[in-house]
């Protein structure tokens, strides 16, 4: 993959203004600038929160970080951006903000997205226009790259983690009896999301929990950030199986790291789904609103339970079909049926 013509710019900011998960699936974009500029000074501009998905990443010099503080505050900001002398930004947020960012830097080659068909497209020097073909997040964010010339290839999602990070967590799952050769295979549950029509019922997670560890005499870890940490509580209320509640336990890529030892992860669409996907864990994925062919899974051994209601991506506040909602069609027996599947394929023990 080589740029087309005379453009090789050497100072590129990439600005991803969305969550974690979305902040994942735009590594595949400095992996393809990397290899097509290897000299250039790469610097990625994310929200706080999010920055620890980059935090080892080869690809990537430098990570910036836009404060939510007050209006002077990010203006000051802004213009220091302006005084580094981008010559080329990439904006992959598709957002009416980062595109007044990017015309703010002052950047001779501004591209960025326009799906809305908003006033920002006249921010930036070139509109990326998407193909037909490029549905999922990653294809879309590279697409992004052809008005530099190049060609990308579809990529997958990469986090890195330290050897620190690593050590941590095996120490705590030493103290908690779950490291060794005859230690029970981890089960990762993640009941929350940050929609609420994201969600599937926290009793059904509970009533899974207790299936798969009857069955599979594994043990059931609740996860999620410190947000998240009331729903995987109530969840364990619900149990009969004692699981374990790391929500909110650990950093970002310790929670990375975590996942990579668990035999599966069953959750709802969002940011820890993307993680242990990419680290390589065995990932059931349950989604509502949103549209798997374009936020789904990007790892080993996936899948996904979807009913693709007429309603979908809809994100009313209060959806009106209740109990035939896309989330409630989502039943224990199939999660259950679909996860002992993948366990079995892993060569989990079942207990008879």
């Amino acid at each position: 993959m080589t740029p087309i013509g005379r453009m090789h710019p050497k100072q590129i900011l990439i600005i991803k203004l969305r969550h974690i998960g979305d902040v994942l699936l735009s590594t595949p974009v400095l992996r393809a600038l990397r290899e097509a500029f290897p000299g250039a000074q790469l610097t990625m501009l994310v929200n706080r929160g999010t920055e620890g998905m980059l935090a080892h990443n080869p690809d990537v010099n430098e990570v910036l970080c836009l404060e939510k503080g007050a209006w002077g505050d990010q203006c000051r900001f802004v213009y220091k951006l302006r005084e580094r002398k981008f010559d080329c930004v990439i904006d992959l947020t598709d957002g009416d903000r980062s595109a007044v960012i990017s015309l703010a830097t002052g950047a001779p080659i501004r591209i960025g997205f326009n799906a809305e068909h908003r006033w920002r497209g006249l921010l930036y020097s070139k509109v990326a226009k998407p193909r037909p073909v490029d549905q999922h997040r990653v294809e879309y964010d590279l697409c992004a790259l052809r008005a530099l010339g190049l060609d990308p290839k579809p990529g997958m999602p990469t986090v890195s983690v330290s050897q620190s990070e690593e050590q941590t967590t095996d120490q705590w799952l030493k103290e908690q009896g779950l490291a060794g050769e005859h230690s029970p295979p981890l089960v990762l549950l993640q009941p929350g999301a940050r929609y609420s029509l994201k969600v599937w019922p926290p009793e059904r997670f509970a009533q899974l929990a207790d299936r798969l560890a009857e069955r599979f005499n594994c043990r059931i870890l609740l996860g999620g950030d410190q947000r998240e940490r009331e729903v995987a509580e109530q969840v364990a209320r619900k149990t009969h199986c004692s699981p374990i509640v790391v929500a909110g336990k650990f950093s970002l890529l310790q929670y990375a790291s975590l996942v990579k030892r668990c035999a599966l992860f069953v959750g709802n669409d969002g940011g820890a789904m993307h993680i242990a996907a990419t680290v390589g864990t065995p990932v059931l994925a349950l989604f509502g609103p949103t549209y798997p062919e374009r936020w789904g899974p990007r790892g080993g051994l996936t899948q996904v339970i979807y009913k693709g209601l007429d309603c979908r991506a809809c994100y009313h506040p209060s959806c009106l079909r209740g109990d035939d909602s896309c989330m409630r069609r989502i039943t224990v027996d199939e999660v259950f049926d679909a996860a002992g599947r993948i366990l079995d394929q892993k060569g989990a023990k079942v207990v008879t």
